[in-house]
């Protein structure tokens, strides 16, 4: 046996308890001297010196430190963090304004084939024809659920979808002669907009909602001004509410000669039963990885489609995979007056398959029961979570209610994340908590469609026994203090945010 595969002797290796109790080792404290974990095979191949491979400048005096550690340790020791996590495989992730749902695991059995995965990018197009015909399947999908006549599935993620959403704009008007230099963004809008705004070049004009918690159609008609590229804007918005002058809107703003972008981040909400295009949007952006079945968080991989109409298709990064009707074969085409390239290659292919199986498997009556059992869900839990908390609007909401703990902060001192916190110690994943921002210490949940109503009821229990906590004295079970009952107590995340250390403490273990 390899020394890769024995069992370590000596120093913390595979002991340490699954939940709570001491901290996790690092792999530095679980090093010891010749340990490894692999084991390279012996070949004829001769060495290199390294002065040979690497440039002067660029080497070390002294090489890197490397933890060096056995196979049996490195195993148990991501095996105990693994252990530690959370994720939406365990239990209900209502955080708002993310669709954090389960997904089918068909969809990744469909990603996994190795007709799919194990296509080179580079590979002519004679030699994939079965992922053209894919890509182009899903384009007409994506078209059919947004009404709208194109769309390009290169961007990765919906931050990168919204870029490319304003490269068009910009591009549009720039062919019409003109050079606007403003985009409009409602007060409730996620964060990103505003900073894909500046990115694009453009100066963000901010518009209040109204008591409603709708745009103020009449503070937007004030701003809207020749100088104005479009508006982007979200429906549902993200107070979870329908934005009911959607055509008055579209009016305003395209009387300006403007255009309207739909941020599709909440797009779950209307799929099969509204369609943006038939609201006025010019361009959509379509967060793949939130509606059509691709997990959800850990930093990727996600895609971001942009589908436009008619007039805008010409602009769209390219090359995009057409049809021939003529040879019924497929092939790359690039955009008459294409803004170029958004992404390497073809973009985040794999979620674009997952996505593909999503929509075929439901079907059109299936995606649009998803947003309508995502409503009924949200509108139940909004009438529950409104016996404990106050209710920003009590309208009824679309996919995710937004609720305030501003009279609980004021007759208890426990605020939105206390209770976000207390939610860790019942198992359950804490909601959004302080956004959208115009609401005071706001509390957003969006149960989505894939929790049944048993979940619901409990997610609603655990929120009575959180608040039911706030008048227990402290140093019994306080909720400034939680959570108590997680591997990680809490963090100031305050300060975390506000001065990052980007590294970690490589601290060598003791010796054997």
């Amino acid at each position: 046996m390899s020394e890769g595969c024995q069992t370590a002797a000596g120093g913390r290796a595979s002991s340490a308890p699954l939940l709570g109790g001491d901290e996790e080792p690092t792999l530095f404290e679980l090093s010891r001297p010749g340990r490894r974990a692999w084991q390279l095979p012996t070949t004829d191949v001769p060495e290199v010196p390294l002065a040979d491979l690497v440039p002067a400048d660029h080497r070390r005096d002294e090489p890197p430190p490397l933890a060096e550690v056995s196979e049996r340790d490195l195993v148990a020791h991501f095996t105990r963090l693994s252990h530690r996590q959370y994720s939406v495989d365990l239990g209900a992730y209502p955080l708002g304004s993310c669709t954090m749902k389960y997904n089918p695991k068909m969809c990744d059995t469909v990603a996994g084939l190795d007709g799919l995965a194990t296509v080179h990018p580079a590979a002519p197009a004679r030699y994939t024809q079965g992922w053209l015909q894919l890509l182009v399947e899903l384009e007409q999908a994506l078209c059919a659920v947004t009404g709208m006549a194109a769309a390009t599935l290169q961007p990765a993620a919906g931050a990168a979808g919204e870029l490319t959403g304003l490269l068009l704009m910009r591009a549009w008007h720039e062919q019409q002669g003109r050079q606007r230099r403003s985009v409009i963004i409602p007060d409730s809008a996620h964060g990103t907009n505003p900073a894909s705004v500046t990115l694009g070049g453009y100066r963000v004009l901010t518009v209040p909602s109204d008591q409603r918690g709708c745009v103020d159609l009449r503070a937007l008609r004030q701003v809207v001004d020749d100088d104005v590229a479009g508006i982007m804007l979200t429906n549902p918005n993200t107070l979870g509410l329908f934005e009911r002058d959607i055509a008055a809107i579209a009016d305003a703003v395209h009387e300006a000669g403007g255009l309207l972008y739909y941020d599709g981040a909440n797009l779950n909400a209307i799929m099969g039963v509204v369609r943006p295009g038939d609201m006025g949007f010019d361009i959509v952006h379509l967060n793949l990885h939130k509606t059509f079945a691709t997990p959800h968080g850990g930093g990727g991989p996600g895609a971001g489609p942009v589908a436009v109409t008619s007039a805008l298709a010409p602009l769209l990064p390219g090359p995009r995979p057409v049809l021939d009707a003529e040879s019924a074969s497929y092939s790359w085409e690039q955009p008459a007056r294409s803004i170029g390239p958004v992404h390497s290659w073809h973009g985040n292919a794999l979620v674009l398959a997952r996505a593909l199986a999503y929509a075929l498997v439901h079907g059109a009556d299936g995606l649009r029961q998803v947003a309508q059992l995502a409503v009924l869900n949200a509108n139940w839990l909004r009438v529950q979570l409104g016996q404990l908390f106050d209710v920003a609007h009590e309208e009824p909401c679309m996919h995710e209610c937004v609720l305030s703990a501003a009279t609980l902060r004021r007759e208890h001192g426990i605020r939105a994340v206390d209770v976000a916190k207390g939610l860790l110690d019942e198992g359950f994943h804490a909601p959004t908590v302080a956004f959208p921002l115009v609401v005071e210490d706001a509390l957003m949940f969006e149960p989505t469609e894939t929790e049944s109503v048993q979940t619901l009821y409990a997610l609603a229990e655990a929120c009575r026994r959180v608040v039911a906590r706030a008048g227990v004295e402290p140093g019994a079970g306080d909720l400034h203090h939680a959570p108590r009952r997680t591997p990680v107590r809490r963090v100031d995340e305050a300060q975390a945010a506000r001065r990052l250390i980007a590294t970690f403490d490589a601290r060598p273990g003791a010796d054997a």
